[in-house]
């Protein structure tokens, strides 16, 4: 048996983001580094590296489909009986999303961590590098893979059930938004390549056109980015009717970063009305990861029942 083969094997999926890019001529920052090249001189007597080159993109760009290609990247070094460990390279602006798709659709064998960087690879004070070791280092204890999907980042280890990320230029850029929940992945297996779910931000003030413009559009799902504990007014209340004569589910989340979410305002549109209305209350995760979540549902044929358990965090409400 060669050295190699007697050691650990982590593979590390390269999909671009801040951690593979460097600044062109014009100052702009893009991704440019191969998962090879930023492998490259890294040194561990007991892991061995695989990369794994899925694609170079900044992850604001990133579509739901390129999400389930990197959930079906990850089930295939999950498959691999050869790889211990999976680490994804991922861009922040996104990666809460991208985690929480594979956590939902991946029983984990081993485990699975996501990293990246808030300084680009020719910083002055680049991170990758050490986000990179840490990760790779989570990866290759399989301690960790009962934990379910995880980010290294900053120091930091971190479950992806609420996931956010709150600083735009912290090295420590990643919290969660409640206490930590939905360890065990529910296996929604199906692809959400083709689930258009919308996010309409409510503001003070707000009409429904947005709402009404996802409906002529397509959506089969709406998330909404509501007030407090996730409140709005009376035209987006009537607005969620019209969205439950058509089917379409409606999901309040919240524009407030941490804290439980309770459906308990009233007034015409608080949160309790737009429940009454049809829509879908969520406990924790916000409107990011809520889309995730009702987009892997809906791809599943999963039902209303089962979204209002999912969404109180998996923890069945009894019914009066």
């Amino acid at each position: 048996m060669s050295i190699v083969e007697s050691k650990l094997l982590v593979a590390v999926i390269a999909t671009g983001g801040t951690i593979a890019s460097k600044r062109d001529e014009s100052g702009a920052a893009k991704p440019s580094l191969s998962g090879e090249n930023l492998i490259s001189g890294l040194s561990d007597a007991d892991v061995a590296v695989k990369p794994v080159e899925l694609m170079a993109k900044d992850s604001s760009s990133l579509t739901i489909k390129d999400m389930q290609d990197i959930s079906d990247a990850v089930g295939r070094e999950l498959a691999d009986p050869a790889v211990s460990g999976v680490v994804i390279l991922h861009g922040t602006d996104a990666m809460e999303e991208s985690a929480l798709l594979v956590h939902l659709q991946h029983g984990l064998s081993k485990p699975v961590v996501f990293t990246g960087a808030q300084f680009t690879a020719d910083h002055p004070q680049a991170d990758g590098p050490g986000n990179l070791s840490a990760a790779i280092a989570a990866a290759a204890d399989p301690s960790n893979t009962q934990k379910g999907v995880l980010l290294c980042f900053g120091g930091r280890l971190l479950p992806v059930w609420g996931l956010y990320k709150r600083s735009a230029d912290e090295r420590d850029a990643f919290d969660l938004s409640g206490q930590p929940g939905c360890l065990k992945s529910p296996g929604f297996s199906a692809s959400v390549s083709d689930i258009r779910v919308d996010i309409v931000a409510i503001y003070p003030g707000c009409d429904a056109i947005h709402i009404d413009a996802s409906l002529a559009a397509g959506a089969k799902g709406i998330v909404l980015s509501a007030l407090g504990s996730g409140n709005a007014n009376a035209l987006v209340v009537d607005a969620v009717s019209r969205c439950a004569s058509q089917g379409v589910p409606v999901v309040v989340s919240s524009r407030v970063p941490v804290g439980g979410l309770v459906a308990g305002y009233g007034g015409g549109g608080g949160g309790h009305d737009l429940g009454e209305a049809g829509a879908i209350h969520c406990r924790t995760l916000r409107a990011g990861q809520a889309r995730i979540l009702l987009a892997a549902m809906i791809a599943s044929s999963k039902s209303r029942d089962e979204m209002v358990d999912a969404f109180n965090d998996f923890q069945k409400v009894a019914k009066p």
